[in-house]
Order: structure tokens, then C-alpha cells, then sequence
């Protein structure tokens, strides 16, 4: 049952961290490289063809949203319904790391494609211009593209911090039911009958 459970949250993580980074690539390859600018009286008017870049951008952004709530439900859901306490889960040093090298790069991703979906949609909504001398730009090249690779990063930290997550759980959990040390051994010598030796 744990196993299951350990092997679906690792898919989910895997699976939307997969689909964020083809969204993004794919954003990055649709994407013109400008508009065509239509001289008017006094303005420019930049005119742009039909393209999904702003869809699939947004919805990458949304799948990397779930990568990581997925990444975050890998750390702390209680498998095998044994809830371990958060402290107990970052005595792990490289847990600690990865958990926090996982919540940067996953901010860093998701601030970058935001920030070429928003872009690229105000250059689509915004598209008269008084410059006459403007070139039509559209989103800076390459954001869609790196904010797709590090979408994948993510992804894939998330899953490290799963297992370095039951590494943690499993070291906790030995610990616990084994008890302490001296209980332990008063308890062998009782059921030896040594403990208390008659006279």
C-alpha cells in the first residue's frame, strides 16, 4: 500500500514537472519573433499572427503550480498513515537543502514563465505604438525556453526530496520503535526470569 502511495505521488510530481516543461517548450518554438508593424496616421500598429504562445505559457504555469503542491504533498504526507513531525523530517541536513534548492528553483520557473506569458500578452494587447520607429518585439527569447528547463529541474528535485523524505521517515520511525536502550534490557531480563533472582 505505501509503495502505491509513494509511487503515485512520484508520478504525479513527475507527470505535471513532464508536462510544464512541454508546454514551455513548445510556447518557445510557437512564439514569433515579431510582429508586422502597419504604419497608420501618426502610429504604429503592430499586428500579430495567430499563435498559442500565451495559452500554453499560462498553461504551464498552472501544471508547474501543481508540480509543486505535488512535490510538497511527496515531503509531508503521512504514508502508511504514520504522521512523522516536521522537525523529526529536516534533522536530515540534505533533505533540508533539497527542499529548499526545490522551493527556489520551482519560484525562480514559475516567476520566469509568468514573466514571459505576461509580457508576451501585453505586447499582443498593447499594440499601438507612437514610436514610429518600433520593430514589433515580442517576448524576450529564450524566457519560455528556460523557464521550461527549470520547470523540469523542479520536477525532478521534488523527487529526490521524496526520497530523501522516506529515508527520514524510515530512520525516525526505527528509532521510535525501538525504544530506549535501558527499557530494552530490563524488559529481556524479566522475561529471562533474571531480573529479580529469588533467595
Amino acid at each position: 500500500m505505501a509503495a502505491s502511495q509513494t509511487t503515485k505521488i512520484a508520478l504525479t510530481v513527475a507527470f505535471f514537472g513532464i508536462l510544464s516543461f512541454l508546454f514551455g517548450v513548445i510556447a518557445e518554438n510557437k512564439k514569433p519573433a515579431s510582429g508586422t508593424p502597419i504604419q497608420g496616421k501618426g502610429v504604429v500598429i503592430c499586428k500579430f499572427p495567430s499563435d498559442p504562445t500565451i495559452a500554453l505559457g499560462s498553461l504551464s504555469v498552472v501544471t508547474l503550480l501543481l508540480t509543486a503542491i505535488a512535490g510538497h504533498v511527496a515531503v509531508y504526507f503521512p504514508y502508511k498513515g504514520k504522521t512523522v513531525p516536521v522537525q523529526a523530517l529536516f534533522q536530515s541536513a540534505s533533505l533540508v537543502i533539497f527542499f529548499l534548492i526545490a522551493e527556489a528553483v520551482s519560484a525562480l520557473a514559475l516567476a520566469m514563465m509568468l514573466w514571459a506569458t505576461i509580457v508576451e500578452g501585453l505586447h499582443h494587447s498593447r499594440n499601438t505604438h507612437y514610436n514610429l520607429d518600433t520593430t514589433c518585439p515580442t517576448a524576450k527569447t529564450g524566457l519560455f525556453g528556460g523557464a521550461a528547463f527549470l520547470s523540469l529541474d523542479a520536477s525532478l528535485i521534488w523527487l529526490v526530496c521524496q526520497i530523501l523524505t522516506l529515508n527520514a521517515r524510515a530512520d525516525y520511525l526505527e528509532d521510535d520503535s525501538k525504544g530506549d536502550y535501558g527499557q530494552v534490557y530490563a524488559t529481556e531480563l524479566e522475561a529471562s526470569g533474571t531480573a529479580n533472582p529469588a533467595p
